[in-house]
This record gives C-alpha cells, sequence and structure tokens, in this order.
C-alpha cells in the first residue's frame, strides 16, 4: 500500500468512527428511531452527501452500531470468562452474566439499541447475527463443558411431550451434542438473564429490588443451577 492509500485508509478508518460517536450520541439522546444521516452530517459539519459514501442510509448505520454493540458485548463476556477459565462451570457461568450485566450498566443506550425496543422500519441483516451469538455461544461451551465433563450435569425433566419436536430442532441448530432438555433450559435461561438485565436498566426492579448486584448474583446462579450445572 502507497502512503497516500495508507493515508486515505486512516483518514476513512477516522471518519467513519467520528460518525459512530455522533450517531451514539444521538442514539442516547433521542433514542434510535430518531437517528438521522443528515442531523449526524450536520453536526459533525460534513454535507450528507460526503456521509452517503460512508454509511448509504440509515439502516446501515444503525446495522453497523448494532454490529460494534454486540461485539463490544461478546468481548467483555469473553475477558471476563478467560479470567476465570479454570473456575467450575457454574462459577464460570456467573462471571459470564455478571460480566453481561456490567457491560448493560456501562452502557444503557447500546444495550437498548440491541435489547430494547425493535426500531420502527428497521430490520436486522444477517450480518448481525453472528456477533448476537457470541454471549450464547459462551454460555452453550460452559454447559457442554460441564455435560463432557466429570460429574456431567444434574438430570433435568424431560421435555413435555408437546416440545419434543421443537426441542429436537433448536438443540440441532445450537447444540448438537447436548440433550434437548439441556438446550430447552439453555434457551430459558438466556432470555431470563437479559429480562434481569433489561429490568434492572429500564426502571422495572425500582422499588422492589434494592440490593440489586447480590440478588442478580444469586438469579443467575440459580439459572446456572436450572440448566444443570453442579
Amino acid at each position: 500500500m502507497s502512503t497516500a492509500q495508507g493515508a486515505r485508509a486512516r483518514a476513512r478508518i477516522e471518519v467513519t468512527a467520528a460518525i459512530k460517536d455522533e450517531a451514539r450520541r444521538q442514539l442516547a439522546a433521542d433514542g434510535a428511531a430518531k437517528l438521522s444521516l443528515r442531523a449526524v452530517a450536520r453536526e459533525l459539519g460534513m454535507v450528507s452527501s460526503a456521509l452517503y459514501r460512508y454509511f448509504p442510509s440509515r439502516d446501515d448505520l444503525l446495522t453497523a452500531l448494532i454490529i460494534d454493540a454486540y461485539d463490544s458485548l461478546g468481548e467483555s463476556a469473553e475477558r471476563a470468562h478467560e479470567a476465570v477459565a479454570g473456575a467450575g462451570p457454574l462459577e464460570r457461568w456467573v462471571t459470564v452474566c455478571e460480566a453481561v450485566r456490567h457491560w448493560a450498566l456501562e452502557h444503557p443506550h447500546e444495550y437498548a439499541l440491541i435489547y430494547g425496543s425493535p426500531v420502527p422500519g428497521y430490520t436486522a441483516p444477517q450480518t448481525t447475527v453472528p456477533p448476537a451469538a457470541r454471549v450464547g455461544l459462551l454460555l452453550i461451551g460452559i454447559v457442554r463443558d460441564a455435560h463432557h465433563g466429570p460429574g456431567g450435569l444434574e438430570e433435568l425433566p424431560p421435555v413435555p411431550e408437546d416440545l419434543h419436536a421443537e426441542a429436537d430442532r433448536i438443540a440441532a441448530d445450537l447444540a448438537p451434542d447436548l440433550p434437548p432438555e439441556v438446550i430447552t433450559a439453555l434457551v430459558v435461561a438466556w432470555a431470563q438473564l437479559f429480562g434481569l438485565v433489561g429490568f434492572e436498566l429500564f426502571g422495572q426492579f425500582n422499588r422492589v429490588v434494592e440490593e440489586r448486584e447480590p440478588f442478580f448474583r444469586h438469579a443467575v446462579r440459580q439459572l446456572g443451577r436450572g440448566v444443570g450445572l453442579r
């Protein structure tokens, strides 16, 4: 790469970062539904036509912000897990869940973007799926290690008959090596994890739960036991 090409590449990276930073500021101030490329361009002193060379539409900018948020959350959870890699599966599970909560409290507007109300008129493309799966795959990995390790998992109740086909489908998609009752319990736990975080972040725990951190730790430990972790 020539010096001129390198300079152009660096300039593009810097402008792209500035656009995203301003878009995040607008998300915090007005919410995702009101995100506007024209408003971003105006705040950055750019003409709209110049910004369109970086993000052709509002949806393209939203997608970039969503992917960044999922990746940031995933990286935080993975770093926390690496720090306790030698611990037992239940401790690793709780650590990952606590990392999710801490990230959400530090990035409330980005959390709202990926786990809050859908943005009217926006449909997330397939490119958002791998980043969105990072936390779920990490939790599945912890349960998989326990399932195949010494002692295995606690025995879980069988899946109801009318759920057999769906449980088999989910297991085939997410973790074919795990029993259907385990993968079904994992999906329930995954939904409850983000429900707990959302309730805290969006105020549903106000005047109900005051000691949020120990309550959360207790709750996610119960979720871990619910998927069979000893």
